[in-house]
């Protein structure tokens, strides 16, 4: 018996000198991640007492069976503290600050994990030194809470309950489901960016950077749990030529493994915002400062703007003496208009290009290219052509030395509809190749943004929203405006977004109905106004006719004059779902703007943001009977000053817009 008890004891002294604990915490102190290595690898994370993610373990499963992450041997422990600022000259802030505890465990394989922890989040990601090629099957990424908290998740729309192969083809556009996360549909996948509210004012945003050839992350309850587990695209073995007018490359059979992997190399970070306050997490830059530095040197040649756009109106004007759609008069009169207007693009969206040839080098006969190029050009207008992914990538380097050469200045690339290993490596291919040529980009039918628009800047926008175009067919039980209220604290945690606002005509709850080719959008006149204010956006749409933007002139002067990048943004105030409210300046010049949710709501801004001098405000707000008519507002003008306190009511589905000017 006494030999039994020593050898007992022996087991558990071995047990807890094999276990190693180490702790990592963010500048302030106030959040904490513990690293465990004992038979699995694990990290748990708490932002000041609260635990907000309980030990979720780590690890790669590689093709040949083997397991990394399982008893894993740690050989060395290397620490640092970085405080720098970055330079962000085309996004919300012209320089942010880089400031956190670095924390690199080095493993016997060859392997690294590297985890940060900053005063808003920590994040990890695997490190591999091996110089052989290899194979991996499968990436552990686990998500245990530990309670049963309330969750906002994305579900994708494509493919049936449980039929996981077919759902990992999707255009990431959903509006959010808000469930406890034991309630959420086991059977469906969900992208990211998601939010978990753990209470207290206390959230916990997923989601993912430096997304260079690897799958993207998609997580999946787990039945009786409070745990989210990561699933990933396997990797293409067949594709064919398919899907929306051919212009797509569709998965038909699939690889027993998600990523190949020929050497050393880093893979993406895996991100976990945590703030105490919704305004703290719709300021988070994590995202941002995660990613790769720009590998463009020189990025003078790079212009954000706004771009004059044809598909959601439907190619309407009125008033004018010719046939309107894709043809030379109406096109000519899209640049009339920006150019009138200091707009600096104009978009030829789907239809310029013969239909379902996938070659962007054949042009439909209506239009003479090279004169609608020339006659922009003469009009200090550029022009962005819209491409179908299959047909650009295809043949990408001459598409883009040809439009290149004609003075065409960017291209809109849509439907890639994927994020499994070959197509996250197309979109840095696709950015490489148009900064050769200074070409912007534009990712539209893509995945969130996941750093890329740091590495290369000529990136200005990325779909992966559910925008503004579903109004031309979403139903009337679609609450855009309560998603629009949630957006900047998901979505936009990621990065910028091709939302697509500007609609002229604009609809009351019960006055809403879809129509394609005159759309509408929900919520007032006021509340699009804001959203040039509110949402990221380098490259942004003015989505509505020319027609109705000349009938609205004041609206349409103050949308012109909104710069697309800023030298500074703050978020005044917000709560998740509710409203928000968004402070930005550029030089000397400050914007404000605010939108709610359905509920109407007096807000009060304090204009403590402001320096000594007065300023002259000009203020777009909601009419008096903008609950009935969505596009009644008022423009009033007024001095303020930084000790200013402006109460303004925002109607149903309402906001505001202001300018602020010395």
């Amino acid at each position: 018996m006494k030999i039994l008890f020593a050898c007992i004891g022996l087991a558990v002294s071995l047990s807890l000198h094999a276990q190693k604990e180490i702790s990592l915490q963010s500048p302030d102190g106030n959040i904490r991640s513990s690293i465990v290595v004992a038979d699995e690898l694990t990290y748990s994370v708490s932002c000041g007492e609260k635990v907000v993610l309980a030990p979720s373990a780590i690890g790669v499963s590689l093709e040949r069976g083997t397991e990394w992450g399982q008893k894993a041997k740690l050989q060395g422990v290397t620490r640092r503290t970085v405080n720098q600022s970055v330079a962000s000259p085309l996004y919300r802030n012209t320089q942010i600050r880089d400031y956190y505890n670095e924390l690199v465990l080095r493993f016997k394989g060859n392997w690294n994990v590297e985890f940060r922890a900053y005063n808003d989040g920590v994040a990890y990601r695997l490190v591999n030194r091996n110089k052989a090629p290899f194979r991996i099957a499968n990436e552990k990424v686990e998500y245990r809470f530990p309670e049963d908290w309330m969750a906002s998740v994305p579900y994708v729309k494509s493919g049936k309950d449980g039929d996981y192969p077919s759902q990992f083809f999707n255009s990431f556009e959903n509006t959010y489901t808000t469930a406890k996360l034991s309630e959420l549909n086991k059977k469906r996948l969900m992208f990211l960016p998601l939010v978990v509210d753990a209470g207290d004012g206390v959230k916990v945003c997923i989601s993912e950077s430096h997304l260079e050839n690897y799958p993207g992350l998609y997580l999946s309850a787990e039945e009786g749990t409070s745990q989210l587990t990561g699933r990933f695209a396997p990797y293409p073995k067949r594709v064919e030529q398919g899907g929306h007018n051919r212009l797509q490359m569709v998965v038909k059979e699939t690889e027993n493994y998600i990523a190949k992997v020929e050497g050393p190399r880093t893979f993406p970070w895996r991100m976990c915002v945590v703030t105490t306050s919704d305004q703290a997490l719709a300021s988070t830059e994590m995202s941002y400062l995660l990613a790769s530095p720009s590998r463009v040197s020189d990025i003078s040649w790079i212009k954000p703007g706004k771009v004059a756009w044809d598909w959601w109106n439907d190619w309407n004007l009125d008033d004018v003496s010719f046939k309107t759609g894709v043809n030379m008069p109406t096109y000519k009169a899209y640049i009339d208009f920006a150019s009138a207007h200091g707009i600096e693009y104009v978009i030829l969206d789907e239809g310029w290009a013969v239909n379902l040839q996938a070659d962007l080098m054949q042009v439909v006969p209506e239009l003479n290219l090279e004169e609608l190029v020339k006659y922009a050009t003469e009009k200090q207008v550029g022009i962005i052509l819209w491409a179908g992914y299959y047909a650009f990538d295809r043949d990408m380097e001459q598409v883009c030395r040809h439009y290149a050469a004609m003075g065409v200045k960017g291209f809109k690339v849509d439907f890639m509809d994927r994020d499994d290993q070959q197509m996250t490596a197309f979109n840095y291919r696709a950015a490489e190749m148009c900064a050769k040529y200074h070409l912007v980009l534009d990712l539209h039918g893509t995945h969130k943004p996941a750093g890329l628009h740091r590495t290369y800047p000529n990136v200005l926008n990325f779909e992966g929203v559910h925008g503004l175009e579903q109004m031309k067919w979403s139903p009337a039980s679609v609450d855009q405006v309560k998603y629009d209220a949630m957006i900047p604290f998901i979505r936009q945690v990621a990065g910028p977004m091709d939302y697509t606002q500007g609609a002229m005509r604009n609809a009351t709850k019960e006055n809403y109905f879809p129509c394609n080719n005159e759309p509408m959008s929900q919520g007032t006149r006021c509340h699009q106004l804001a959203l040039y204010l509110i949402l990221d956006s380098p490259f942004n749409m003015l989505c509505d006719t020319p027609s109705n933007y000349l009938r609205e002139m004041a609206c349409t002067r103050f949308i012109a004059d909104v710069p697309t990048v800023w030298d500074e943004t703050r978020v005044l105030s917000g709560k998740m779902g509710e409203y928000v409210v968004f402070a930005r300046r550029k030089g000397n010049a400050w914007y404000v703007g605010g939108i709610s949710d359905w509920t109407p709501r007096d807000l009060e801004v304090d204009c403590s943001f402001l320096d000594e001098a007065p300023y002259q405000a000009t203020l777009f707000r909601d009419g008096i009977n903008a609950d009935r008519v969505a596009r009644d507002y008022e423009q009033v003008q007024q001095q303020v000053n930084r000790g200013s306190k402006l109460k303004i009511h925002l109607a149903p589905g309402g906001g505001f817009a202001m300018k602020l000017t010395r």
